[in-house]
């Protein structure tokens, strides 16, 4: 099968299109044909196996996806597709099934024709497809959608309360807009000069240019700041939060649970949330797609498709 496959840490020109040996799913496994895959922050940095800010972070990812090469050779995490075949202790998806999830942890493997899933948690989240979604908006829906729900939820977001979103037009910004937004918040969504409309468009009632304005300067005070990009920190945004207010960021670990994507699924179906496509790109321009991402100014999320 084709995969695009990295067998050492660097730039977007590490990813090579290869043929690699199909998958054979174990006794608790789904064999997913691929359809759509992602190019997410995490994944990017897997690729360089360092992280911009932090070199103890570095050194953890290191440990895990090996110290001067990475052990498992195909990126990918979010993924979209059809169940292929079904281990024989599989019970809760058969031959045919349109589904979404995420792989198993680092071991990643989504930029690839095929992929093994287990059926259940803890190695990887995995449901029945959104019907009204393609499989490429599907697959841009977990990790971000997941990230934006368990990090809310931390806050016990409640109606009326006042909300800013920093990053609002990122992967997990477009989700924890919308998702606020539905669970009765104020948001106030802060992105650049370009995504101001798409921004509103989602759900933010207020917007703020973060080029010509800075939020924690104009007086402004909020239930819940949430980052997320990461970029701030907790003091900064003290003069911003109420007292006793919720400050809330990427970087903080975050878990991946099934119930969770089946909840986002309902909330998808129902027309409450969308993803925010930015681009696609084929799996031969996966190099092409992560160089974009590496710019830092996507909207929303960028998605690789696997086939046409």
């Amino acid at each position: 099968m084709k995969a695009v496959v990295y067998t050492e840490y660097g730039a977007p020109e590490v990813l090579k299109l290869r043929e690699v040996e199909k998958p054979v799913p174990g006794n608790n496994e789904i064999l997913v044909k691929v359809l759509a895959s992602s190019v997410t922050s995490g994944v990017s940095f897997i690729r360089k196996g360092e992280h911009p800010d932090s070199r103890l972070f570095t050194l953890i990812l290191r440990l895990f996806l090996g110290l001067s090469k990475p052990r498992k050779t195909v990126l990918g995490y979010e993924v979209a597709g059809t169940v292929e075949s079904t281990g024989r202790d599989v019970k809760s998806f058969k031959t045919g099934d349109h589904i979404f999830g995420t792989t198993t942890g680092l071991k990643q493997g989504a930029y690839a024709e095929y992929v093994c899933l287990p059926e259940h948690w803890k190695s990887g989240v995995v449901a029945k497809k959104p019907e009204n979604l393609s499989f490429e908006e599907a697959a841009a829906i977990p990790v971000g959608a997941m990230t934006a729900l368990y990090t809310l939820r931390k806050a016990n977001i409640a109606e009326g309360q006042r909300i800013l979103v920093y990053g609002a037009s990122g992967s997990v910004g477009t989700y924890v807009v919308q998702l606020a937004s539905y669970f009765g918040a104020e948001v106030t969504g802060v992105c650049s000069t370009t995504n101001l409309d798409m921004v509103q468009s989602i759900g933010a009632h207020k917007v703020i240019d973060y080029t010509k304005e800075d939020f924690t300067k104009n007086g402004e005070i909020y239930d819940v700041i949430f980052d997320a990009v990461g970029k701030h920190s907790k003091a900064r945004c003290k003069g911003s939060l109420k007292n006793k207010g919720f400050y809330l960021s990427t970087n903080t670990p975050t878990k991946e649970l099934t119930d969770n994507l089946i909840y986002l699924k309902g909330l998808v179906e129902k027309g409450i949330i969308k993803p925010v496509i930015d681009q696609s790109f084929p799996l031969e321009q996966t190099a092409e797609a992560h160089r974009y991402v590496d710019g830092g100014h996507k909207k929303g999320n960028v998605v690789i498709r696997v086939e046409q």
